[in-house]
């Protein structure tokens, strides 16, 4: 049997024999090119366009302060104009936002990518754009292009992730507000909801433009790339199968799976007391890295997506989420840890009338692992009055006695492998000693939190709840009966061949992600469509140590995945075969777009 992962109780069941880790945390893509790494040699690169001026224009998080002071030092200009000083004041810029942000509730707003010319002072930005035109000028900060269109152009992106860690450390704040240091949530809200959705439609034409990409992701050891190189290693990205960069976070229930299965041991300075989340398929928050021969770029993988959204997605998928990616893998972890929240995610129609998005977070939990108690909760009690319910929530939040969730919801006995489907309404939390791949929608920040069992977050303040906005979002019909024929194991035999057998495991009809599950001893072949007619795949290796993906024709190198490993098949790879590695049956749970 596999290692103990926690001595209190939690303990493996489902990885094979002889195990080790080998998750893979810093995967890449192999990209032709040279990497200058180093203010010096970044410098030294840029030193000849910098002759004509330069524009450094910058996504939200860059530590723009840094990169100025360190380009401006090396190469000498004759002005320096920093965008920030440009901006429209923080009162002009609250009022103006304050339609879509909801006040202070940390995860309610609505959506709008307001133009981002539109957050600056239109006299400074005019004036500006006459000082930049009159001599060898480095222009610096978020929205550079629109003082400087004609210099030569550095983007400076920067991955979500990262500017949530910085915001989380009080080093950067919203755009123009000066409120570093402010609650990261409601930091996290603005950028989400308004910023980065002015940010996103601003460097999208900069992707194809940019001479130069720059990297401060390590604000200590910057890099830069030239464009063309950049460009070729995202337009090579979309005939193969890649990883995107996973990334690990504690939580108030967080467990010790991942912390064993992913080798977490020094993942963070701080040594958490536990890892909650692993996001290992958003490409909106993740990062991608390009592997040049002297290291690695990291880059927001939504860039891919931004680039080359018809090979990525197929041309069906593009047509209905245009460059959305609509698929979301992410790990749950609560072995030896404690019960998510009780929560239920909105209605198709609340979602677009109340957050402006256009579809929902339906979602599934596939279970990699389970202790011998590990459950789930799904589904309301038959005949439970919603009143009833409503007070016993508001009475437990406010320090009364603690819900009786049992009463209310019901609680299933989860294993290895069991698949439970969670179209949006459905009351749902996974119980402690359970590991979830989380496979969903991908609009994950609308959760309404219905009770969180007392407990306090890692900062020790109440975590929300949204009792008001969650009540309307359930459905009452979703009792257990209906969860035992509608939402739990529904698995359908589709094929089987010499070595394999390949099964439907849902979504839900409601849901339009479709998820098949092989189980295999041999080669299994796959595939997407082609970009023409078919679309993404998103698969993660359930069950063996380890497997490679290869190219019936060559069109790729062989792509090798450990267990537990999210990996993202383009459309355009069109058919690759999946191959076990190692002793026993192997299993990949597989998720693409219904159309």
């Amino acid at each position: 049997m596999p290692k103990t992962i926690d001595a209190d109780r939690a303990r493996t069941t489902a990885l094979p024999r002889d195990w080790s880790p080998n998750y893979d945390k810093r995967p890449g893509v192999e990209t032709p090119g040279t990497l200058h790494t180093g203010w010096d040699a970044v410098a030294d690169a840029l030193s000849g366009a910098a002759e004509r001026g330069l524009c450094v224009d910058c996504y939200d998080g860059v530590h723009e302060a840094q990169v100025r002071d360190a380009l401006a030092s090396r190469l000498g200009f004759d002005t320096i104009l920093h965008t920030a000083d440009l901006l429209k004041d923080a009162a002009e810029l609250d009022a103006m936002l304050a339609p879509f942000l909801g006040g202070d509730d940390p995860i309610f707003g609505f959506l709008r990518a307001l133009p981002l010319a539109d957050w600056f002072d239109a006299d400074k930005l005019a004036a500006a754009q006459e000082q930049a035109a009159a001599g060898r000028c480095l222009v610096i900060g978020i929205g550079a292009r629109l003082v400087a269109p004609g210099a030569p152009l550095v983007l400076a992106d920067m991955p979500r992730w990262e500017i949530q860690l910085r915001q989380r450390a009080g080093t950067v704040g919203n755009l123009g507000a000066g409120n570093a240091g402010t609650k990261a949530s409601l930091l996290y809200k603005r950028s989400f909801f308004v910023e980065w959705r002015a940010l996103d439609a601003h460097k999208r034409p900069l992707l194809g433009e940019a001479g130069f990409f720059l990297d401060t992701t390590d604000a200590d050891s910057p890099k830069l790339a030239d464009g063309d190189s950049v460009r070729a290693g995202l337009a090579g990205a979309t005939q193969r199968p890649f990883r995107v960069v996973p990334f690990f976070d504690p939580g108030p229930w967080g467990g010790q799976w991942m912390r064993e299965v992913c080798d977490l041991h020094d993942y963070r300075d701080d040594d958490p007391p536990n890892y909650a989340w692993c996001f290992d398929c958003v490409p909106e928050e993740n990062s991608l890295l390009l592997r040049f021969a002297g290291g690695d770029l990291e880059l927001p993988s939504v860039d891919l997506l931004f680039e080359h959204p018809r090979a990525l997605l197929g041309d069906p998928v593009h047509g209905r989420f245009g460059d959305e990616f609509p698929i979301r893998f992410d790990f749950l972890d609560t072995m030896g840890g404690g019960n998510l929240s009780l929560q239920v995610h909105p209605l198709t129609e609340y979602i677009q009338q109340h957050c402006g998005m256009h579809y929902t977070q339906d979602e599934s939990y596939y279970l990699l692992d389970a202790a011998e108690d590990g459950t789930c909760y799904l589904g309301v009690k038959a005949g439970t009055d919603p009143a009833e319910f409503e007070a016993a929530l508001e009475a437990a939040q406010s320090g009364g006695p603690e819900l009786d969730a049992e009463r209310f919801t019901n609680v299933v006995p989860a294993k290895p492998h069991d698949h439970f489907l969670i179209p949006a309404g459905t009351v749902h939390c996974s119980g402690r000693n359970t590991m979830v791949l989380e496979i969903s929608a991908t609009p994950y920040i609308f959760t309404f939190k219905l009770w969180d069992w007392g407990r306090m977050g890692l900062d020790g303040k109440p975590r929300p709840i949204n009792i008001a906005r969650g009540m309307p979002n359930i459905d009452w019909s979703r009792d257990l009966a209906f969860c035992e024929r509608e939402l739990m194991n529904a698995v359908e035999p589709v094929a089987e061949g010499d070595g394999w057998r390949e099964e439907r495991t849902g979504l839900h009809r409601r849901e339009f992600i479709e998820t098949r599950r092989h189980w295999f001893t041999g080669p299994v072949t796959h595939d997407t469509g082609g970009s023409e007619a078919g679309g993404v795949h998103v698969l993660n290796l359930v069950q063996g140590a380890e497997a490679v993906v290869e190219s019936p024709d060559g069109a790729f190198e062989p792509f090798t995945v450990h267990y537990a490993e999210t990996w993202i098949v383009p459309a355009a790879v069109g058919r690759y075969t999946v191959t076990p590695r190692g002793e026993g049956e192997h299993a990949t749970l597989r998720a693409s777009v219904r159309f």
